[in-house]
């Protein structure tokens, strides 16, 4: 786990809210506050699909971030807001594929970034799941390295808190 300031709010927020950045991260959970709090749960309801479009799991963020830009969009800042990302099962598998990690896929129940703005500060706090007890600590540094490089390859400014 590691804690990150993001210094560059513009930055940060049209890369979150107006670019396809983190779109193929899973929405765990969100919160915006601005005249209201809007809580969102990113678990997909299947049976709201006539098909068999929707198999489960939770809905991907290119599929939320218009809505919550919407939500904040205006003259204010929002007085706050909390999101929390998971890299998709796929990208599990392939970030643990390509850096020859111990650690199968199927043991990890996830790998999270969870943005919180209070008003005045963006941070993002990196985290790892597992859905069994995993004694070696590799996978998590191998995410908190993984993590830091995305931001950085999107030239997303931070600091390590």
């Amino acid at each position: 786990m590691t804690a990150l300031e993001l210094t560059d709010l513009k930055t940060i927020t049209a890369h979150l809210f107006l670019r396809n950045t983190f779109d193929a991260f899973c929405l765990i959970e969100g919160e915006i506050t601005t005249f209201n709090t809007f809580h969102i749960d990113g678990r997909i309801h299947p049976e709201f699909f006539d098909t068999g479009e929707a198999a489960g799991g939770y809905s991907c963020w290119g599929r939320l971030r218009d809505y919550c830009l919407s939500l904040i969009r205006g003259k204010r800042t929002p007085l706050g807001f909390r999101f929390i990302f998971s890299l998709s099962p796929e990208g599990t598998a392939r970030l643990m594929e390509q850096n020859g990690s111990p650690a199968s896929p199927d043991a990890i129940g996830g790998l999270y970034l969870n943005f919180h703005f209070d008003g005045t500060a963006l941070t993002c706090v990196t985290g790892t799941s597992f859905k069994t007890f995993i004694p070696d600590k590799s996978t998590e540094h191998l995410w908190d390295e993984a993590a830091q490089t995305f931001l950085r390859q999107h030239q997303i400014p931070f600091e390590i808190k």
